[in-house]
């Protein structure tokens, strides 16, 4: 029998890079008995970074599911990576829980992905649980933090445990909720709580009297016994805290140090008693059908085949039967399903709603597809993945593998779909897209891995453009004798440029018969062929109007191929004399750094020709907004991490094409020559 949905927490944990997440999983799977030891990061032992990858780097690449029972219910937990470089994960796993386990570490407080995860949550009306980690570390301090916290992401987040001790001398977690204390488990399993030691009193009774205070205030009825003078008991106050987290009311703030254990009890108490169940949030899809599951993560196993993870929304997913794919309105056959834990897959007869589960090789399943009992109208949640940021030209390392790359990066897309595979047509060139460097590089380790194939990444080239600023007029004649027919095409052209140096435009101005109708296409031709390479630097040439207006035929000689020619001609021959420039993509950037490398950040743009458009600062972190040439950051990765000791994040986009600066202009064009004239004919 499946699992009743009231008896379910589905989770996301989340936060920046280096908070614990993946330890602190470790450690609730521990305290609740689902694993007899706990396993650390170090050793590569932790059920949710089993990867070969993440176990090098020492960080989670991607989402990993785990459970759990405690209290008579199951646990559902989402450990997903904090590096802004694999947020595609995070985003999805965000779209199939009712809770958010937002992790901070002690010592550095709320960093930059901590708070857009929280901004994310918010979009989704997600209740949210505060972790503050590694309270155990030199310059750790829950007290800064936790003002932090509330300045930075909520007013309302409420500490409902606090540290006995500090740094190396945190010897347990006070419960606030419960009234009692846990005492440091030195990595073994958490004991039975013990009393609050007497010299914490006066601070458990100012922190417990603001829970107190911040609970009744959502909750009329308590608030009148509170007022009273009536001592509420815990199991009340726990049912109000609960209601009010579902309603986003309250976010409580838990802690302690999840390598050692400590504080784990409690928190899966909060977990239960705070994170509401899948039948006290609505569904984000609304639907009639008896059945319905959304694909929110592929995995691309080379021996399981493609894995879909999915989350019940109606009814019951069970084996062997048959659904329907909403999108393309395929049938699928759902083969057995099974429960994941990590890399652990385990058979499961089905998923009930609410739950998580996992089916491998479904034929045409996509992520963020919904699978259906039947035919229904829904409208499948929006994902909303953000566009990669960073382009490499890929190649083969062996010729004649090319496909097989594609191959392999396209099901890496599969799972990611922030990595973007595609072909440059102007430079020819295959690009890999993705969210940082470290994002490419991992799918490159991937593919090598999992699939065998060996493959080399270079610095994509800058698609440069050409254009004009002046209008010219140009006459083309082509004409050829040899024995028999010849060959015959005269057109005369106008040029000139178009606004914002934007696309393409033939006007076809001829009167009378002077060029036959069925030749002027022709020209047209020859002209476009000769704007795939501009006369500078050889880069395509956009934002051009063509007139033609006049010219001549012979009855005999002339043909398509001749008028084609003859475009050609009188495009190149006109090119010349309207000032032609060279164009190079400019790209918006947003950063987002810490309030004290600001200065070093703007002097740094400032010198890579960026123009600054402002500045937003928020709490701690200040985000940039400018515009820099592309050229300028196609390794501002490196740039940021050092400016900003790996702090800083960014995120750019296409913005228009402007003119290169004639001194930079000019090497361009001189590199392309010596480029050509390397080229053997």
């Amino acid at each position: 029998m499946p699992i009743e949905a009231g008896k379910i927490r589905n989770v996301a944990v989340v936060g920046h890079r280096g908070t614990g997440k993946t330890s602190l999983v470790e450690a609730l799977l521990f305290q609740s008995g689902k694993t007899n030891r706990l396993g650390t990061i170090e050793a590569g032992t932790t059920v949710s970074d089993w990867d070969e990858d993440e176990q090098k780097r020492q960080m989670s690449l991607s989402a990993s599911l785990c459970s759990c029972e405690w209290q008579g219910r199951k646990l559902n937990f989402i450990d997903t990576p904090g590096d802004s470089g694999f947020q595609a994960d995070t985003v999805a796993s965000l779209r199939v829980v009712e809770g958010a386990l937002v992790v901070v570490s002690g010592v550095m407080g709320v960093e930059v992905n901590t708070s857009r995860v929280w901004g994310r949550a918010e979009e989704l009306e997600l209740s949210r649980v505060v972790y503050i980690n590694m309270l155990d570390r030199e310059r750790a301090d829950f007290y800064r933090v936790l003002a932090a916290v509330q300045e930075q992401l909520s007013d309302r987040c409420i500490a409902i445990q606090l540290p006995i001790g500090a740094e190396h001398e945190l010897t347990g977690v006070v419960d606030l909720l419960h009234n009692c204390a846990y005492m440091d488990p030195h990595g073994e399993r958490e004991g039975d709580p013990v009393a609050i030691p007497d010299e914490l009193a006066a601070t458990v009774e100012e922190y417990r009297t603001k829970l107190l205070d911040a609970v009744v205030e959502t909750d009329e009825t308590l608030m009148e016994r509170y007022l009273s003078g009536e001592e509420i008991p815990a199991e009340d106050i726990a049912a109000a805290l609960k209601n009010a987290v579902t309603r986003d009311e309250i976010y409580p703030v838990a802690c302690g140090v999840a390598t050692k254990n400590l504080g784990s009890h409690a928190l899966l108490d909060l977990m239960v008693e705070g994170v509401p169940s899948p039948v006290k949030k609505p569904s984000p899809i609304e639907t009639d059908a008896t059945v319905a599951a959304f694909v929110f993560k592929t995995v691309a196993d080379p021996f399981a085949g493609r894995i879909s993870i999915f989350r019940v929304y109606a009814g019951e997913v069970k084996s062997d039967t048959t659904l329907v794919n909403h999108r393309d309105h395929s049938k699928e056959r759902l083969g057995s399903l099974m429960t994941l834990d990590g890399k652990e897959h385990e058979k499961a007869a089905g998923f009930g709603a609410g739950d998580i589960g996992a089916v491998a090789k479904l034929k045409e399943v996509q992520t963020g597809d919904v699978l259906v009992d039947a035919e229904h109208d829904l409208e499948p949640p929006a994902l909303g993945f953000p566009e990669p940021v960073m382009s490499f030209a890929v190649s083969a390392k062996t010729k004649g593998d090319e496909d097989k790359v594609a191959q392999a990066l396209r099901r890496l897309g599969e799972e990611d779909p922030t990595l973007r595979l595609s072909r440059d047509q102007q430079t020819g060139e295959e690009l890999l897209s993705g969210m940082s460097q470290v994002h490419v590089e991992v799918a490159v380790e991937r593919a090598r891995r999992r699939f065998g194939v060996e493959m080399e990444l270079h610095q994509p080239r800058v698609p440069y453009v050409e254009t004009i600023k002046g209008e010219a007029r140009a006459h083309g004649r082509y004409k050829k004798q040899t024995g028999g027919r010849g060959q015959f095409g005269d057109c005369h052209i106008v040029l000139e440029p178009l606004d914002d140096h934007v696309g393409y435009e033939f006007v076809d101005k001829i009167v009378g018969g002077v060029i036959p109708q069925g030749f002027r296409p022709a020209v047209d031709k020859g002209i476009q062929e000769a704007l795939q390479h501009g006369n500078l630097a050889g880069a395509p040439v956009q934002g051009v109007r063509v007139t033609l207006v006049d010219g001549s035929y012979h009855n005999v000689d002339s043909s398509e191929m001749a008028f084609k020619i003859a475009g050609s001609m009188a495009f190149r021959s006109a090119y010349e004399q309207a000032q032609p420039v060279l164009l190079e993509p400019i790209m918006e950037l947003e950063v987002t750094v810490p309030d004290e490398a600001v200065g070093a950040i703007n002097g740094d743009l400032n010198s890579r020709r960026g123009r600054l458009h402002g500045m937003e600062p928020k709490g701690g972190m200040t985000m940039i907004k400018a515009e820099v040439p592309m050229a300028e950051v196609l390794t501002y990765n490196q740039a940021l991490t050092s400016l900003t000791g790996g702090r800083g994040d960014y995120h750019m986009q296409f913005l228009r094409y402007e003119e290169v600066p004639a001194h930079i202009a000019q090497k361009l064009i001189d590199a392309a020559k010596r480029d050509n004239e390397a080229v053997p004919a």
